[in-house]
């Protein structure tokens, strides 16, 4: 039985290498000889006259209209400002936001608006970020307390990245702890 394996074993280790030595070999083709494309007549060139200009594509009017629209509105908002490192609601804050309020429930209303919160440059990146968080919290919180509906109002923080008024100064500082608000749709 030993036996009668090895001699297939051998006989097929046999088959292999025959076959692999009768591998066919590759055919290298010589190289064809470049012809030279015969030179003919160059095509005759068509003068044609330039097409007429055509007119200016005008932009759809119905983006523009409701681009200005939006922009109206979010320039009707009043922006609410804040004490130094504070996110309480001022007086003068709770006017704007009402008056913000007044312009989603009546006048706009189907207008969604993203509320930004800034920071003066005082403070670290890290704080002012978490503090402008809580500005637009606290805006947010009021315009609900107001009735504006919760799935029209978003927040983002900003920090200090947008100021609104450069300079080291208490007044540019004022201007830049607030809270402003932007139309999303």
């Amino acid at each position: 039985m030993k036996r009668g394996m090895m001699t297939l074993l051998a006989l097929l280790a046999m088959a292999a290498l025959m076959s692999a030595g009768c591998a066919s070999n590759e055919v290298v083709k010589a190289e064809e000889p470049v012809v030279a494309p015969a030179q003919t007549e160059a095509p005759a060139v068509e003068v044609t006259q330039p097409a007429a200009p055509a007119a200016p594509v005008e932009a759809p009017k119905v983006e523009e209209t409701a681009k200005a629209d939006s922009e109206a509105v979010a320039a009707a908002f009043d922006v609410a400002y804040f004490d130094f490192d504070k996110s309480d609601l001022r007086q003068d804050a709770r006017d704007a936001l009402s008056k913000n309020a007044d312009i989603m429930l009546k006048t706009n209303t189907a207008a969604n608006v993203k509320i930004e919160g800034h920071c003066d440059e005082r403070g670290s990146a890290e704080y002012n970020m978490a503090l402008g968080e809580r500005r637009a919290k606290s805006a947010l919180q009021y315009l609900l307390t107001l009735g504006v509906p919760s799935q029209r109002l978003s927040i983002v923080s900003y920090g200090e990245e947008k100021p609104a008024a450069q300079g080291g100064n208490e007044e540019a500082w004022a201007k830049n702890r607030r809270t402003e608000f932007v139309v999303v749709k």
